[in-house]
């Protein structure tokens, strides 16, 4: 399944003559109470879900959390009819120049959130993986084609596309507003969809996600829906 890249959118220093054992006790206290700020769950609708992700991750991971790395995705899709020059655009694409700088990022096996858009009720439905890397969208070179583009050049082409495989459905519909839910209460709390790019640059419709947010997202299918 080929998906385009163009899609709609758019200090202070301790004094020495204080005693070693007392400023490596006022280290460890500093220390311990970041810990907990950090592993406090968030208050409202999130806490369930918070609280069993945090126990997963450090029941895996030996208590440490991963890197701040974009390692999977979230392509969103048009599940409803849209006919432009005569063709079904339910997976739509228009230009986006971020969009296609996400898409040629994407790695071979790495798996993305597949969403739905411009519908009564957005939300993720399933998932899918890349099966193939990058490489230059044709369409943008058939005038015929709705994403033809005269500025392209077939020795430079300006636009991408990259295939990719279902996996599976998600076990149950996760809504954008659950998720809506959660990141609000992860901005204040410091959770893992604080930064979710899906609220934070809501109009691209190809978003990195962190191993984090991913985690936590695909931890919700499990939890009956609010």
């Amino acid at each position: 399944m080929p998906w385009p890249s163009r899609k709609r959118d758019k200090g202070a220093v301790a004094d020495k003559k204080e005693p070693d054992a007392k400023i490596a006790k006022t280290e460890e206290t500093q220390k311990k109470e970041e810990e907990e700020k950090s592993t406090k769950p968030p208050a409202g609708s999130s806490k369930s879900g918070w609280k069993n992700w945090k126990k997963a991750k450090e029941s895996d991971a030996g208590g440490e959390e991963s890197k701040q790395t974009y390692c999977h995705w979230l392509l969103k899709s048009e599940p409803e009819s849209r006919l432009e020059k005569g063709v079904d655009m339910k997976v739509s694409t228009v230009t986006n120049s971020s969009a296609r700088n996400f898409l040629r990022a994407m790695k071979l096996g790495q798996q993305a959130f597949f969403y739905h858009s411009n519908c009564k009720e957005p939300g993720i439905v399933g998932i899918v993986k890349i099966v193939k890397e990058a490489y230059p969208d044709h369409t943008q070179f058939d005038q015929k084609d709705p994403h033809y583009d005269s500025t392209s050049r077939k020795e430079n082409p300006k636009w991408s596309m990259v295939d990719v495989q279902f996996v599976r459905m998600t076990k149950r519909f996760i809504p954008l507003s659950e998720i809506k839910a959660h990141h609000l209460a992860h901005k204040a709390d410091g959770g893992p969809l604080k930064n979710m790019m899906l609220f934070t640059r809501q109009r691209l419709s190809i978003q990195p996600l962190t191993q984090e947010e991913f985690d936590f997202v695909l931890s919700l299918e499990e939890e009956k829906p609010h």
